[in-house]
C-alpha cells in the first residue's frame, strides 16, 4: 500500500469513528445553533481541514473525492456537521487560489485558520486606492462563528462605460465584519449559518478573487499552488460543498429506517410494515438514490481531474451537464428521505424519532439556491438545442 493511500484510508477510519459522537452530539449541536466546539477540534485534530488545502500551508492536497467521501461519512452522524465541514473547508482549497499574500495574511501564524463564507453578491463595493471600499449585509454564513475570516460576494461595478461588472469573492479579517447570531430555523440548525454585516471595509486588491479566474482555472494562485486540484473550476467543487451531505445522511438513516419498521405493525389495522409494498420501494429507492449520486459525482470527478492534469479546462458541454448532476442530488435524497419519513407514520414528526432529524436536514439542504436544479436543467436542455449557455458558475 503506497503512503498516499495509507494516509486517504486513516481519514475514512477517523470519519467513521466520528461517527457515534457527532450523532450523540447531535440534539446538543441543533440546540446551540452551532457546531460544539469539541467537533471542530476533533475535526481539527483528523486532519479534515486539510484535505485539499495547499501543501505549503500544511495541507494533504487529495482529490475532491477523498474529501467528499469524509464529508458523506460525517453525514451519517450529523448532517449539520458535515454541512460545516463542506462549506468551511472548501474554504481552504479557495484560499490557494487568491494571490499568495492573501494566502499569508490568513495562515502565516496560523496554518489552522478557517474561513466562513456568503457569495451572494450584494456588497456595496466603491474603489478606493490599493483596492476596494466593501459594505453590505449578507446572510447564510455557516461555521461563521467558528471562522476568523470571510470570503463575501460582490460585484465590482465598472470603471468605464461599457465595461462588463467584475464580481468577485473579498477576503475579510474578523475584524472588519460583525456576526448577527440570528440562525433560528427548523433544519440544520447546526450550521450556525448566521448574518455577516460590514461597514466601509478596506479591501486590497490581492485579497479578492476573481469568478472567471475560477471559471478559467487560472487562478493568481497557481502561480504558487502548482498541483493539479487548484486547475478545477471553481463552480463545480463549491455546489458540491452544499449537495453532498444530503448523501451522506441519507445512507445513515436506511439502518435507523429498517429498525424502526422491521418489525412495526399499523396501530389501526395492525399489518405488518415490512409487507407494505411502499415501505418496500422507499428503502429499495433510497439505497438506489445513494448509490446512484456517488457513483455519477464521481465519475465526473474522475472527468475533471483528467483534464486539469493536462492543464486543461473541460469542455462547456461536460461542465453545464456536470452542473445539472450536482443541482440533482438534493432533490433526489430530499424526494428519498420524504418517501422513507411517511412510511414511518405518525411517529416520525416526534422530534426524538430516528428520522426526524435526517428528513429536517436534507430538506433544508433542498432549499440552498445551488441545488434547485430548474435553472441548470433548462440551460442544459437549451444548450443541447444551440442555444447560448446561460451559467458562468460552472
Amino acid at each position: 500500500m503506497s503512503d498516499k493511500q495509507a494516509l486517504i484510508d486513516g481519514l475514512y477510519e477517523k470519519a467513521r469513528a466520528m461517527v457515534p459522537a457527532i450523532n450523540a452530539r447531535s440534539v446538543e449541536t441543533a440546540s446551540m445553533g452551532k457546531l460544539p466546539d469539541a467537533t471542530i477540534a476533533e475535526m481539527q485534530q483528523a486532519g479534515f481541514f486539510r484535505i485539499m488545502q495547499p501543501a505549503r500551508y500544511g495541507g494533504m492536497e487529495l482529490e475532491p473525492q477523498v474529501f467528499f467521501e469524509v464529508q458523506m461519512i460525517l453525514a451519517e452522524g450529523c448532517m449539520s456537521t458535515a454541512w460545516v465541514l463542506g462549506v468551511v473547508a472548501i474554504h481552504n482549497w479557495q484560499l490557494g487560489l487568491y494571490d499568495d499574500q492573501a494566502q499569508q495574511d490568513v495562515w502565516g501564524d496560523d496554518e489552522s485558520t478557517l474561513i466562513s463564507s456568503s457569495y451572494m453578491p450584494v456588497g456595496k463595493v466603491t474603489h478606493v486606492e490599493g483596492g476596494y471600499q466593501l459594505s453590505g449585509h449578507w446572510g447564510f454564513s455557516s461555521g461563521s462563528k467558528h471562522a476568523d475570516w470571510v470570503f463575501l460576494g460582490a460585484v465590482i461595478p465598472p470603471k468605464n462605460e461599457g465595461d462588463t461588472p467584475d464580481y468577485r469573492t473579498f477576503l475579510l479579517p474578523r475584524a472588519d465584519y460583525e456576526i448577527v447570531d440570528n440562525w433560528n430555523v427548523s433544519g440544520l440548525e447546526g450550521t450556525g449559518s448566521n448574518d455577516i454585516v460590514v461597514k466601509d471595509a478596506f479591501v486590497p486588491e490581492y485579497r479578492t478573487h476573481r469568478a472567471i479566474d475560477g471559471f478559467q482555472c487560472d487562478n493568481p494562485g497557481n502561480a504558487v499552488n502548482s498541483h493539479y486540484i487548484f486547475r478545477l473550476p471553481f463552480g463545480q467543487i463549491f455546489v458540491r460543498a452544499v449537495s453532498s451531505s444530503s448523501i451522506g445522511a441519507l445512507k445513515g438513516i436506511v439502518n435507523s429506517y429498517i429498525a424502526v419498521n422491521k418489525d412495526r405493525v399499523g396501530l389501526n389495522d395492525g399489518a405488518k410494515i415490512a409487507k407494505d409494498p411502499d415501505a418496500q420501494m422507499a428503502l429499495a429507492e433510497a439505497v438506489a438514490v445513494v448509490d446512484e449520486c456517488k457513483t455519477i459525482m464521481y465519475r465526473n470527478f474522475d472527468i475533471m481531474l483528467g483534464f486539469a492534469k493536462q492543464g486543461v479546462t473541460p469542455p462547456m458541454d461536460e461542465r453545464v451537464k456536470m452542473r445539472f448532476d450536482a443541482a440533482l442530488v438534493s432533490r433526489k435524497c430530499a424526494d428519498a428521505v420524504n418517501k422513507l419519513f411517511i412510511s414511518c407514520g405518525a411517529q416520525g414528526i416526534f422530534r426524538d424519532h430516528p428520522l426526524n432529524r435526517a428528513w429536517l436536514d436534507i430538506n433544508a439542504g433542498r432549499t440552498h439556491v445551488a441545488n434547485n436544479p430548474f435553472k441548470f436543467g433548462r440551460n442544459l436542455g437549451g444548450t443541447m438545442m444551440g442555444l447560448e449557455n446561460e451559467d458562468t458558475f460552472l
